[in-house]
């Protein structure tokens, strides 16, 4: 299901299952009606806006099945989807900005329920922290968890909202007062829910309703929003939070589940292998589909040669993962695919755990912020040992001719403004000299507070993806580099590691970001002290000050010298450090026509209308 377009990131995943079952044999090919995408991350729920199951895997299943007001196109050019409704700015002051967003009428959910502008409100009991304490949900900041436990709260709608949403007298259109102009605002505008599923759910229903029970349904929701009814809201919570964390879909699944609005419904899916979505035969709220490509599938292979097999054997028709060097050379044999690059937002990084993050047991490791200077000394030891350079040239390089390690975790290279950003973020500190001097630094300050470090060094746990050979790879040059400084890293490798981060378990993380969305917030969501993506307890008044300023419209020269100031505090504080952007390469069936992969997640799926065969 697909609620709005967060301006969040999505994990760019690691690899689990190998190759299991053939799914499509090349005799079978020759039908040319499925469409067969390789993932090297398996999907963790059906609910993208849930902590654990936020990825790129969920995202690009997600899309597939629902359709709002607007989409990314490969050249991260912002699309209004006219074909589900349009949307407007109806009132432009200082302190009083409203848009509309209105449904074009006949649009239908799966079911075959209209879709209305009343489908549109949960969006509001999503993402607004007020709106959650006056129903009685709970406090999204506070200590207990609230009844819909998202990552939408705390964020720019929050903080800039005024009031409850108004609907039209005819019930197509919402409009949203906030209380000062709104950058990038066709991104916080409502996304379209199947509100009557999730009210009949709460209810016991285990099988789709008919037109007036789903209308009637879709009532009982309005009355309980407009009353902020807490008994019925807090059934509904229950469900969106909880029911949604399958990995398994059969015909035991129950189907109000699987309501949507887009191109195809999910069929199927088998746990860590497979999830196989059919023709939605009621899509009408997005553009046309080719007519050619009934299925989809996205098969779970973390093997990178299982999976450069399975495309040559005709099992695959889509391939997108980690490349290394030799995966990218096995592809390129494979006569029956076109292998190209693409531009990447995803951006490797290593974390380091400061305080306690949310739901989570409390944090008192290695890195703990309430150990003050040594803690600060010992992550600044951490960061200043991580090999980037030597990760760069044995594992990007030979891919890309990347060697130099990204410097920023706001702005990536090439883009216009970098150069001037990393000249002044405080990123020299880890980069400059050579990494045997950067070495000589770190141990100093171990040593400062561990003198004999060396000969017992700290035990630094670590969240390693598994499944992936790159990150094996990855995690290999970092322990043999930090044992140098006094370091022992001992990685926990597992295959569910999106769901761990976060986990006072572990000392550190490395994995990669990838951005939904252009915002002139950009990582703001990860640095924010209430942050839907802060997975490390990290925290600064300072930052979240000027973070806050960064809703309203901003001339570039402004918002660059804003983000300095932030890099400037995130590095001085020592969390994390990028590392580099993946390379992007795709392996796709020639006989495949119109994939186009775009850069912002979800990167292989956001034309899926336009494929055929």
């Amino acid at each position: 299901m697909k609620f709005t377009r967060s301006a969040k990131f999505a994990l760019a995943a690691a690899a689990t299952a190998a190759l299991a079952v053939s799914l499509l044999t090349p005799a079978q090919a020759a039908t040319r009606s499925t469409v067969i995408l390789h993932e090297t991350n398996s999907i963790t729920g059906l609910n993208c806006s849930l902590s654990a199951t936020n990825s790129t895997t969920c995202s690009a299943v997600s899309y597939l099945q629902g359709a709002g007001f607007n989409y990314y196109n490969e050249k991260k050019e912002l699309i209004k989807n006219t074909v589900f409704g349009s949307y407007k700015v109806t009132k432009n002051s200082a302190t009083d900005f409203r848009t509309s967003w209105t449904v074009n009428p006949g649009r239908v959910w799966s079911d075959g329920t209209p879709i209305t502008g009343e489908d549109l409100l949960l969006s509001h009991v999503l993402q607004s922290n007020a709106y959650s304490i006056a129903a009685g949900l709970g406090d999204p900041e506070g200590k207990d968890a609230p009844a819909f436990n998202g990552l939408g709260y705390s964020g720019v709608y929050d903080a800039n909202i005024v009031g409850e949403p108004t609907l039209s007298a005819d019930k197509m259109t919402v409009t949203l007062r906030f209380s000062k102009r709104i950058a990038n605002w066709d991104l916080y505008g409502p996304g379209p829910s199947p509100v009557h599923t999730l009210v009949l759910m709460a209810e016991g229903a285990t099988k789709l309703g008919t037109l007036a029970e789903n209308e009637a349904a879709r009532d009982r929701f309005i009355k309980a929003f407009n009353s902020k009814d807490k008994a019925v809201l807090t059934k509904m919570g229950k469900v969106w939070t909880d029911d949604y964390t399958i990995i398994t879909v059969n015909d035991k699944t129950n189907p109000l589940l699987l309501v949507g609005n887009g191109g195809f419904q999910i069929d199927n899916a088998v746990a860590k292998t497979s999830v196989t979505l059919k023709k939605n035969p009621k899509y009408n709220s997005g553009p046309a589909l080719s007519g050619s490509i009934d299925t989809v599938v996205f098969k779970f292979i973390g093997d990178g040669t299982a999976a450069a097999q399975a495309l040559a054997n005709g099992e695959l028709d889509i391939y997108s993962g980690q490349a290394t060097a030799d995966g990218v050379a096995k592809l390129k044999a494979i006569k029956s695919v076109n292998v190209i690059g693409k531009d990447e937002v995803a951006y490797e990084h290593w974390d380091l755990h400061y305080d306690t993050a949310p739901d989570e047991a409390p944090y008192t490791g290695l890195f703990s912020v309430k150990d003050g200077a040594k803690s600060k000394a010992l992550r600044q030891a951490f960061l200043l040992a991580l090999p980037a350079d030597e990760i760069n040239e044995k594992l990007i390089a030979p891919i890309n001719g990347v060697t130099e390690p990204i410097r920023s975790t706001w702005l990536a290279p090439g883009s216009a403004a970098y150069s001037k950003l990393i000249a002044s973020n405080g990123s020299a500190f880890y980069s400059r000299g050579t990494q045997a001097s950067r070495n000589k630094s770190a141990l100093a300050l171990v040593k400062k507070f561990y003198p004999n470090a060396l000969k017992s060094p700290l035990k630094v746990r670590v969240l390693v993806p598994g499944n992936n050979p790159r990150r094996a790879s990855e995690f290999a040059l970092a322990k043999a580099n930090m044992a140098k400084v006094g370091f022992d890293l001992v990685g926990e490798v597992r295959t569910d590691w999106p769901s761990k981060l976060g986990n006072s378990d572990y000392d550190a993380y490395f994995f990669a970001w990838v951005a939904s969305a252009v915002t002139q917030r950009q990582s703001a969501e990860v640095f924010d002290s209430n942050g839907g993506n802060n997975i490390l307890g990290y925290s600064n008044p300072a930052v979240d000050a000027i973070i806050a300023t960064l809703d309203a419209p901003l001339k570039e020269s402004i918002l660059i010298a804003k983000y300095i100031q932030i890099e400037r505090l995130t590095n001085a504080d020592a969390i994390t450090r990028g590392v580099f952007i993946h390379p992007g390469v795709v392996a796709i069936n020639k006989d495949l026509k119109n994939v186009k992969p775009g850069p912002l997640s979800p990167t292989m799926v956001w034309n899926y209308w336009e494929w055929t065969y």
